[in-house]
Order: structure tokens, then C-alpha cells, then sequence
């Protein structure tokens, strides 16, 4: 079994807490989903929320679809000017036997503009 990295993100509509649960629970519903992994699959996620995310941490999100033994942390993403509003990022490090080329990376709604290269 191989250690794969998995990429994803999602555009929040508004900050509010119940919002970013929602839509962070579908984002990585939907990573798992895609790359048929379970919960016991994952080794750690990386949260990263756009400065102007301030209702919630983007974990919380996890805790709430029962993953509750895998090490999760959130950071900060870079403020950039021109960047992208109200984006939460994930980095999900997975044990999986798929090749690096087929994990899916998911990008769900308007963030898929930030990685057309690998979004799927």
C-alpha cells in the first residue's frame, strides 16, 4: 500500500459556520468517493481557509462525518491580493493502491478554476 497525497478545495458562498460544514463535509465526501477510499484510509488532512473565513475551522467539518482518529490540522492560506474568496483547501494524505496518475483531485464548484491542470 502507497502513501498518496490527495488535493482539493471548495468556494464558500458566505462565512458562516453551518455553510463551511456543509460544504467542506461534501468536499471530502466527495474525495473519498472518487478515489474509493474510507475513513480508515486516511493517514492526515491539511486545511488551509482564505484569511477572510473567520465562522469555524474547516476540520470541524471532518469530526462531523465521524472522522475522528486521523490527525487534522488548519492553517491560514496566504493572503494574496487577486486571490480567490472564501476558499477552503485540503492536502489529504491517504494510503492507497492507485498510481500517483489516477488519484482524483477534487475541485468542486468555482474552485475548480484554481487547478483546471488536475481538478476532476
Amino acid at each position: 500500500m502507497a502513501v498518496r497525497a490527495v488535493r482539493g478545495a471548495v468556494q464558500l458562498e458566505r462565512d458562516e459556520a453551518g455553510h463551511m460544514d456543509e460544504q467542506v463535509g461534501a468536499l471530502l465526501t466527495a474525495v473519498l468517493e472518487r478515489n474509493g477510499l474510507t475513513a480508515d484510509d486516511l493517514i492526515s488532512i491539511w486545511f488551509t481557509a482564505t484569511p477572510d473565513l473567520h465562522s469555524d475551522f474547516p476540520a470541524a467539518a471532518a469530526r462531523g462525518l465521524g472522522i475522528s482518529d486521523v490527525p487534522l490540522i488548519c492553517a491560514q492560506e496566504l493572503d494574496i491580493a487577486g486571490a480567490m474568496p472564501r476558499v477552503v483547501r485540503i492536502l489529504a494524505h491517504v494510503e492507497s493502491d492507485r498510481p500517483r496518475a489516477d488519484i482524483a483531485h477534487v475541485y468542486l464548484g468555482a474552485a475548480a478554476a484554481l487547478r483546471k491542470d488536475i481538478a476532476q
